[in-house]
């Protein structure tokens, strides 16, 4: 297998990367969704915000600071790196909010189409070219991905909560576009850390407004998943943007609906329907065009 690998030109070998190293990423952070759908059941949100936060910044720093030193802290583009993390920081407020507040099948509905905006808004600020067939691709994944969440089956209608979603979905763009950037800029490394560690100290002086006792090892054990997921996941997906273009590994990150369902099923007894599995079976779909879009397109 990896004598196959090798022999690869490196164009298909940086795509094919990419491409591996983000449906990792949609794997944990499906975990990581599960893990903190199942804490705000009992903790206040900003406190799960915080413990998240919280473990992911350790996570990181353990696994980054003993291998580079205080000398990955240094960056030439703090403005950007700022800007990052604090479109961090609101995704994860109002994703929390959403979850816990507004049916799962709108908040995702409206969620989904991030990756399409990703590629659109990469093709106007990074003059990325970005084929037909690409956009195709995509417009697949979305339609599949939406055959499986159907906003319009649920009996609550979207109303002025679709604004907190579509406001996620501008967040979500902004922050996979400046982390694609970043990842030619500085060392992966040094944008995870000031992704985790800059909105941990913003909210640090908050803490004894919302602070309240955590009794329970299941909810430390929730804190523990959420950091861990939350911290290699994100390294995995800057390193991914690294290896390709947000063009190509973008169709991957519609992964994280299949996670999602499977995990929703595994742990909280959601059981997939008919239409729902035949709309994971068009992202399955679509994945394995996009395989065969970035083979073609690197030869």
């Amino acid at each position: 297998m990896s004598s196959w690998f090798t022999r690869l030109a490196p164009a298909t070998r940086s795509a094919l990367t990419g491409i591996g190293l983000t449906v990792c990423a949609c794997a944990l952070f499906a975990l990581l969704d599960s893990a903190t759908k199942f804490s705000g059941q009992f903790l206040p949100m900003l406190l799960v915000v915080w413990l998240r936060y919280l473990a992911q910044a350790l996570v990181t720093a353990a696994l980054v600071v003993p291998r580079h030193g205080l000398a990955i802290l240094r960056t030439q583009h703090p403005r950007f790196q700022f800007s990052r993390a604090a479109c961090g920081l609101a995704i994860t407020c109002i994703a929390f909010f959403c979850i816990q507040s507004m049916p799962l099948g709108n908040f995702t509905a409206i969620w989904s189409a991030s990756p399409l905006l990703i590629v659109v808004a990469s093709a106007w600020l990074f003059k990325e070219r970005i084929s037909a067939a690409r956009l195709v691709l995509l417009l697949i994944g979305l339609a599949s991905v939406i055959l499986i969440v159907r906003p319009e089956s649920t009996d609550q209608p979207l109303g002025w909560r679709s604004l907190l979603p579509m406001a996620l979905l501008l967040c979500g763009t902004g922050y996979q576009l400046l982390g694609s950037r970043l990842a030619r800029l500085d060392e992966p490394a040094t944008t995870q850390l000031y992704t985790t560690w800059l909105p941990l100290l913003l909210t640090a002086p908050l803490l004894p407004w919302f602070w309240q006792s955590v009794g329970s090892w299941q909810l430390w054990a929730a804190v523990l998943v959420m950091g861990t997921c939350s911290g290699i996941g994100h390294l995995l997906l800057l390193q991914a943007y690294r290896a390709a273009t947000p063009a190509t590994i973008s169709p991957f990150l519609y992964s994280q609906i299949g996670f999602a369902m499977a995990m929703g099923w595994l742990f909280f007894g959601q059981v997939p329907d008919q239409l729902s599995l035949i709309g994971m079976a068009g992202v399955v779909l679509a994945g394995m065009a996009g395989i065969f879009l970035s083979l073609r397109e690197s030869r």
